[in-house]
């Protein structure tokens, strides 16, 4: 199936770490099983909805640009892999905790490494990548745990390694009924202190473009160096 939680040239942790989140507002917010559970359930739809292609795909060469020849990259939150992923070079990774997505993915990327795992433990050693690909995936997770996600993409790249990740303009935090015929949890703190959080994880900003998302609508994304 091309889908491996074990091995990956001795780059996958053994045990993964396990996590829990705590719902800071629980009204509004999911667990990480509701939330994994709600993925699995719109993974098809969401993928046959959006558009494989877009000017955000296109800021993976300014990604690339900047990382060694031949590079490590990491796609966090990949799903099928078309829209960010299939643009990354052959044999980069792909990680996603929706069995859904990656079953997807394997199909669509097959010469792409697939692990399943979360954002906020991943399942891959330290200093290991060039570069990190984060698109519509952070703002996932509550809010107040984004400091955790950021210091494992930390983790996981070299100094001088490159993040290219999705960079939301408002501060919200809510579950949205009928989305994808299903639910799905947003949050994110607001773009200032999402900025800031990087620059403590260790990451300096290089630029912050703006580019098309998958379902058409306008979306700033953050390029950042990892300096240690």
């Amino acid at each position: 199936s091309g889908l491996s939680t074990t091995n990956w040239s001795g780059a996958v942790e053994s045990s993964p770490r396990p996590t829990t989140q705590a719902c800071p507002a629980p009204h509004v917010c999911m667990d990480q099983s509701r939330c994994k559970q709600a993925w699995e359930a719109v993974s098809e739809t969401y993928a046959e909805q959006r558009d494989p292609n877009g000017s955000d795909a296109a800021l993976i060469d300014d990604l690339l640009d900047h990382c060694p020849p031949d590079p490590t990259v990491v796609d966090i939150g990949c799903g099928d892999g078309a829209r960010t992923l299939a643009n990354l070079p052959t044999g980069s990774v792909g990680i996603d905790f929706a069995r859904a997505g990656l079953s997807m993915a394997a199909e669509t990327v097959p010469d792409a490494r697939l692990l399943q795992g979360e954002m906020t433990a991943l399942p891959i050693a330290d200093d290991i990548a060039d570069g990190l690909t984060a698109y519509h995936a952070v703002f996932h997770v509550p809010r107040e745990h984004h400091p955790a996600v950021y210091r494992e993409f930390a983790r996981v790249l070299q100094a001088g390694g490159m993040l290219l990740c999705t960079l939301p303009g408002g501060r919200f935090e809510t579950t949205r009924r009928g989305w994808m015929g299903g639910s799905m949890f947003f949050s994110a703190p607001g773009r200032d202190r999402t900025l800031s959080q990087l620059e403590t994880a260790g990451f300096e900003i290089v630029e912050t473009p703006t580019a098309t998302d998958p379902l058409g609508s306008n979306t700033e994304f953050v390029l950042a160096v990892y300096r240690g």
